[in-house]
Formats: C-alpha cells, sequence, structure tokens
C-alpha cells in the first residue's frame, strides 16, 4: 500500500543553521577561553543569535523589517573578522551561510541568489584585508561554496513545503469538485425523477383518467337503458369492452415507458424495434425505422435518445393526425437522429397550441447528454425533430 510521504519536521529544515552556529560558537569559545576577547565576542555572538530567533515574529508584524535585519546580520562576521580588537575570527564567515538559507527561503530565487553573491562578496573583502589576496582565496572558495550549498538546501525545503502546500490546496479543490459533481448528479436525478412524475401525471390525465371516465359513463348508461331498451344493453356493453381495453393498452405503454433498462437489452436500435412493436399504435398511423451505421453509443446517451424518439412518438399519435412517421438513426459520424410525421404540424411560436407538448423536456434531455435537438414545423406540413451529437469538447464530462 503507497502512503503519502510525511512533511518534514521543522528542525530538520533548521539543523543546518543550528550546526553552523554551534561550530562557530565552539571555535570561538576554545580560541579565545580566558582572553580578553571571549566576553566581547560571546556578546556580540548571543546577540546575532538572538536576533536570528526573533526576526521571524518581527517580519510577520513588519515585512520591511527583513531587510535592515539582513544588513545588520551581514555586518555582524564582517566586524569580526576585520575587527583587531576581536584577533581576527575569520571563521565567523560561515554565519554568511545560515543568511544565504533565509534569503533562498523568502526570497524570490533570482533575488536570493543575488544576496547569496552579495554575502560572498562580502566574505571576500573582510578575508583579503585580514590575510592578502594570495592566503585568502582558498578561504573565500571554502566559504562561498558554504553559502551555495546551504542556499541550495534551504530552497529544495521551500520548494518541496510548496508543492505539498499546492497538493493540499489541490485536493482541496478537487473534492470540492467532486462534492459539487455528487450534488449536481443529485440535483439532475431529482429534477428527472419531478419530471417523470409530471410526464406520468400528464398522461395519466390525458389518456387513461378520460378513458376511465367514458367507462363510468357507458356503465351508467347500459344502467339506465337495463330497464327501458335492453337492446341498446348490447351496444353499450361492447363500447365499453373497447373502452377497457383502450386502458389496458394504455396502461401497459406507461409501464413499459417507465423502464429505462430496455435500451440495455439490445442497443438503442433494439429497443426502439420492440417499442414500436409494443406500442398500440393506431390503425390509420404506420411508423418506420430506418438505421445507417453501427458505431457504438454511449448508455446515456441511448437513454436519453430513447426517452426523446418514444416522447416523439406518443406526440405523434396523440396530436399530429399523420399517416405515416419514421425514426432515422444515423450510427456514425456525424452522430443524429430524426423523427418525422407528415402530420397537420404546427405554429412555431412559443405561445403555440403545441409548444408545451413534451419539448421542454425533450430540449432538456437532448442537453444532458450533449445532443442538440432542432425542430421543424408549420401548419399542414408535419414535424420533424432532429438530434444531433455535439462535437466532443462541447460535451458534459
Amino acid at each position: 500500500m503507497k502512503h503519502s510521504p510525511r512533511p518534514l519536521p521543522g528542525w530538520i529544515a533548521q539543523l543546518p543553521a543550528a550546526l553552523v552556529f554551534g561550530s562557530v560558537t565552539l571555535r570561538a569559545a576554545l580560541r579565545y577561553w580566558g582572553g580578553p576577547q571571549f566576553a566581547p565576542i560571546m556578546a556580540v555572538l548571543a546577540a546575532w543569535l538572538a536576533l536570528l530567533l526573533v526576526e521571524p515574529a518581527i517580519s510577520r508584524r513588519w515585512a520591511w523589517f527583513f531587510a535592515p535585519y539582513l544588513a545588520l546580520q551581514a555586518a555582524t562576521p564582517i566586524l569580526l573578522i576585520a575587527s583587531p580588537a576581536l584577533g581576527g575570527a575569520d571563521y565567523s564567515a560561515v554565519l554568511f551561510a545560515i543568511l544565504s538559507m533565509q534569503v533562498m527561503q523568502r526570497l524570490p530565487p533570482r533575488q536570493g541568489v543575488t544576496f547569496i553573491g552579495l554575502f560572498s562578496l562580502l566574505a571576500a573583502v573582510a578575508l583579503v584585508s585580514l590575510y592578502g589576496t594570495a592566503e585568502a582565496i582558498g578561504h573565500i572558495l571554502i566559504y562561498a561554496a558554504a553559502n551555495a550549498l546551504l542556499g541550495s538546501y534551504a530552497l529544495a525545503i521551500r520548494r518541496a513545503q510548496e508543492a505539498r502546500d499546492r497538493n493540499r490546496r489541490l485536493a482541496a479543490d478537487l473534492e470540492e469538485a467532486n462534492r459539487q459533481v455528487r450534488e449536481a448528479s443529485s440535483r439532475r436525478e431529482r429534477l428527472a425523477a419531478a419530471r417523470a412524475r409530471h410526464e406520468l401525471a400528464r398522461e395519466l390525465h390525458d389518456s387513461v383518467t378520460q378513458t376511465v371516465f367514458s367507462m363510468t359513463l357507458a356503465t351508467e348508461s347500459a344502467l339506465l337503458l337495463l330497464g327501458r331498451d335492453s337492446g341498446q344493453v348490447e351496444a353499450q356493453l361492447d363500447h365499453l369492452t373497447r373502452l377497457s381495453q383502450s386502458a389496458l393498452s394504455q396502461m401497459q405503454t406507461l409501464i413499459s415507458e417507465l423502464r429505462p433498462e430496455v435500451v440495455a437489452a439490445g442497443g438503442l436500435a433494439e429497443a426502439l424495434r420492440r417499442h414500436l412493436a409494443e406500442r398500440q399504435l393506431p390503425d390509420s398511423l404506420t411508423v418506420s425505422l430506418e438505421v445507417e451505421g453501427n458505431d457504438p453509443l454511449l448508455p446515456s446517451e441511448e437513454r436519453g435518445l430513447y426517452a426523446i424518439a418514444r416522447e416523439a412518438i406518443n406526440n405523434i399519435v396523440k396530436h399530429a393526425r399523420a399517416s405515416k412517421a419514421s425514426i432515422q438513426l444515423h450510427l456514425s459520424e456525424p452522430f443524429w437522429m430524426e423523427v418525422k410525421d407528415n402530420g397537420q404540424g404546427f405554429h412555431m411560436a412559443p405561445d403555440g397550441p403545441r409548444a408545451g407538448v413534451g419539448l421542454v423536456g425533450m430540449g432538456e434531455q437532448a442537453a444532458e447528454i450533449g445532443w442538440d435537438l432542432a425542430l421543424q414545423s408549420a401548419p399542414g406540413a408535419g414535424t420533424c425533430l432532429k438530434v444531433t451529437r455535439k462535437p466532443r469538447e462541447e460535451r458534459p464530462a
């Protein structure tokens, strides 16, 4: 099992600085123990360490403090090296390495490199004044290398910390995006369920409820005729039988439309063939299905197109007064599906008589699967509904 790396403890980042300062302090103590320079050097080093420790807190409050801090701290090793009274403490030049770590942790890398070069130059000037050029070269190279090495170490730690922070932010952003996707998916599911309930209620009201109401009237009429004209009772009972068969057929159609799994059974084309075979179409209407190509569709696309085609056929049966209708599937690039009829058509105005008959739901269904829906109709010219797959970059993820 893989585990994400743990962040470095803070003391690891500060360990080199502690070792450098400890080595300078130990060297000074061993060299000047018992001498007159011991107390002044220890006091200077103690002040340098105190300022090093309190600087982060001060700079957090006053950002401008970091610049004078660097100037003051850089002056200390120069003083220790160049002051005759302090005996030329050349090893104190290594304190510039601690300052090199700080500038690489706090400043942009280019500025940090500039400061490291400046620190190395200041140390070189002080060492040349102490030893002369020839003897100082070796010391200069050693201390410049220490500055560069510890500065690079500090920059590596800084970048690692920035990468961890960036990863944490990305993880938080990803979690937030996933949460929003889950919420959007939940909202879509609730809207789809509400739309399905609304459509079912409308279908029941427009078809089954009206048929059952007619059955009630036929039953009451037969009861009234039973004692008056028995010859008419048989006709009413025949009418009642036809109404009950129609209601049963309508209920079977509604139940079949509530089963989205019919698409998965054999693909979109087979599901549409089965729907046309099982649906009780009027004797005056013939519906044909033409399929071209066999490239696969996404399951969500198949379900969406099946729902659109089913709703379009329902509208044709109920409103178009058509004698012929067709469904054309083009299952290769460019993907499209077309449902058209030769019925009475309607005005395309938003407030026209057919403007709300399932068209909003079909448009939403097409948008959810990344397809465009276009509708053309005119009185007496039939209706043509076409859905076309959008380019990949425009489809939902």
